[in-house]
């Protein structure tokens, strides 16, 4: 006779010990960041970053985070980074979860030695939020 007992799905692989997530979580935050954290810094004036849009320049025309500076992920290199100093850190997003174009961008920034975070939820998350995009004229 076949066990009908329920399987509990979340706990069938145990968590991590306490140890190991807390070392997962915090290398987490070094990576990313959210859209309410960009927010904020930019609104109060505290940003302490370039927020880079890599999308395509049109997506970018079309609406953008107020602040965001375009420069598409496939247009990365030493030359287009030469107005920010070597330690300037980068916030990089794309389109949503749904896009890979962040993690493109920071591994670019990241092989030329430069700072970079993403932010995770990119535009779907920050209109999640209730924040508005920009558009370019």
């Amino acid at each position: 006779m076949p066990d009908l007992t329920p399987t509990a799905h979340v706990t069938a692989t145990p968590p991590a010990p306490a140890a190991g997530a807390l070392a997962h979580f915090e290398a987490l935050l070094a990576y990313e960041t959210d859209c309410w954290d960009v927010h904020e810094d930019l609104t109060t004036g505290t940003a302490e970053f370039v927020l880079l849009d890599v999308r395509s320049v049109e997506a970018f025309a079309a609406g953008h985070v107020p602040g965001a500076v375009s420069l598409p992920h496939r247009r990365i290199n030493e030359r287009n980074l030469a107005p920010w100093p070597a330690d300037t850190v980068f916030v990089v997003y794309c389109a949503g979860p749904h896009c890979n174009g962040a993690d493109k961008a920071a591994v670019a920034l990241a092989r030329l030695g430069r700072p970079v975070k993403k932010m995770i939820g990119g535009v779907t998350g920050w209109l999640d939020e209730g924040f508005t995009l920009e558009a370019s004229a």
